[in-house]
């Protein structure tokens, strides 16, 4: 839900307060005492776009070539290379760990996904963590307990630090599964969490391009506009209400790297600037490294 512009002025206020207060993400809410709303927000002379993407590494749209099931793909780090933009990327730890080196040769072009995980910290790419086994946190809280749900993620940041030599500090839960009380103890461990909750300030909330909807299908035939027109449409609509910074959720599929070959060089000519989670969140006033 979109607040009216006064409301997301006041918000997007917050948050450039807290940072200049260093006051923890986790305590940014309306009405806290880092809440100024006499300073500036973020307006169209600055406009910031963090780019994200979930439940990689997938290799054969890391590097392009085509999958198992012979699908083809662009490479998506040729492509960010090509247009200077550094992205981070949200990974699942089991595809990390030589157990998956089979499964990922078999459905994700002849590569460990690992070596595409590799390749996306060589290249200067953030790598942050989606958990481990990728389990909804509902379901997992059913079955097992809160506590197996902090060692999966444990387990994924362990996996991860192995590749960037330090622990990530960003999680976002498989589909934003996460309750209040919840949310406090994985970031009293020194996690920030991302979210869409509308409890956060809009320019810290995660915007979904809902590119995994069509995802297999013939986008022709999809009932839902997950594509280039849909992702600007949402833009415009935040920018409407006064929210000119945006953390941007894809996925590591052929169709997304398709879609970003011209959506990057549209927001840049917007007068979008695209910049790494870290420098997003330092602009913001969120959690940083």
């Amino acid at each position: 839900m979109l607040h009216s512009p006064s409301r997301n002025v006041g918000a997007l206020c917050l948050a450039l307060a807290a940072g200049s207060a260093g006051v923890p993400f986790a305590s940014l809410r309306a009405g806290s005492p880092a809440f100024h709303p006499g300073l500036p927000a973020a307006t169209e002379n600055r406009k910031l776009v963090a780019l994200t993407f979930d439940d990689g590494p997938k290799p054969y749209v890391l590097l392009g070539g085509k999958s198992g099931a012979g699908v083809p793909s662009a490479s998506l780090l040729d492509l960010l290379d090509r247009q200077g933009v550094k992205a981070t990327f949200f990974v699942m730890g089991w595809r990390l760990s030589k157990n998956a080196d089979q499964q990922c040769r078999r459905v994700d072009g002849g590569v460990p996904c690992r070596q595409g995980a590799e390749e996306e910290h060589r290249r200067g790419h953030e790598i942050e963590n989606h958990t481990y086994g990728h389990g909804a946190f509902s379901l997992m809280k059913r079955r097992y307990g809160e506590e197996w749900i902090l060692n999966d993620i444990e387990k994924g940041s362990s996996v991860i630090q192995s590749i960037t030599g330090a622990k990530p500090r960003y999680l976002r839960p498989p589909d934003w599964d996460i309750w209040e009380d919840f949310r406090q103890r994985i970031e009293s461990r020194g996690y920030h969490v991302m979210t869409k909750s509308s409890a956060v300030p809009p320019a810290l909330r995660d915007v979904d391009s809902e590119d995994y909807f069509c995802a297999g299908r013939n986008l022709s035939k999809c009932p839902k506009p997950s594509d280039y027109d849909y992702v600007l449409r949402t833009l415009e609509q935040r920018e409407r209400h006064g929210v000119y910074d945006h953390i941007l959720v894809f996925h590591e599929l052929p169709q997304s790297v398709e879609l970003l070959s011209r959506l990057i060089p549209e927001l840049k000519k917007r007068g979008y600037t695209f910049v790494s989670l870290k420098d997003y969140m330092q602009a913001e006033g969120g959690t940083s490294k």
